[in-house]
């Protein structure tokens, strides 16, 4: 059976029917500095393909900073609104290396993107979107919200509210979820299991963005934040084991 034919006969319950799984653009660059390594993607692909295989639907944000980040272009003195453009047409380049790999590995893929780029991506249309997802297809949800000065963060909580998903998969990279402290510069930091969207806001952890987690904890959705140096991180969570760190709603 292909990865794009779902397996009615899996033995295995999946926790989730459909996700939203924010990976980061530096989460792209293996060992480059800069720019997307294809086997890095390739290997990505391949994790999203079996869990498609399982019958999950999965809807997919990334991010651009192995190209560009919006905020460095600012700091350098390039008007932010223009450098925030930049950075989401990055995240188009990265959404059309993510389709190839997958159709590559047999996963119907679609890139709906919020900026208008007709040769190569569908507009983002909603209930188109929720269409391609239950006709088993991955859709992956490019150029951010389609406005400066907000973040792929932002728009990941905006698609998966849209689309009403079931949990965002928040992928990260070199740690397992989030800490009470930096675990890069504290190494007595504490891997919290499970904390509310509140608490988490209150205490300006890392998890997302203050907007984008505002916005996850108004609509009820919770956030798995989890480490996505071993890939197979993604088919152990949809398949319930309780990786990483769970936000919720308290």
């Amino acid at each position: 059976m292909t990865a794009s034919s779902p397996d009615p006969s899996a033995s295995e319950p999946l926790a989730y029917k459909r996700v939203l799984l924010k990976v980061s653009g530096e989460a792209l660059l293996g060992d480059l500095e800069h720019g997307t390594d294809p086997d890095r993607v390739k290997s990505i692909a391949a994790a999203i393909a079996a869990v498609h295989a399982k019958g999950l639907e999965l809807a997919l944000v990334v991010g651009g900073g192995n190209i560009f980040r919006g905020m460095a272009g600012a700091a350098s003195g390039m008007d932010r609104a223009t450098a925030d453009y930049m950075g989401m047409i990055a995240t188009v380049l990265n959404a059309l290396a993510f389709q190839d790999a997958l159709e590559k590995a047999g996963v119907p893929t679609r890139v709906q993107s919020a900026l208008t780029i007709s040769e190569v991506a569908e507009p983002y249309i909603r209930r188109r979107a929720m269409r391609h997802l239950e006709k088993g297809r991955v859709v992956i949800f490019a150029a951010g919200t389609g406005n400066p000065f907000f973040t792929t963060d932002t728009a990941a909580a905006l698609r998966a509210a849209e689309i009403h998903a079931d949990a965002i998969l928040m992928a990260k990279n070199g740690v397992e979820g989030v800490y009470d402290d930096d675990p890069r510069t504290n190494p007595d930091a504490v891997l919290i299991d499970e904390i509310s969207h509140m608490e988490a806001v209150s205490r300006g952890l890392k998890v997302m963005d203050a907007t984008a987690l505002t916005l996850c904890m108004e609509n009820r959705l919770p956030i798995r934040v989890f480490n996505l140096d071993d890939e197979q991180n993604i088919e152990r969570i949809v398949s319930g084991q309780p990786l990483g760190t769970l936000v919720i709603t308290a």
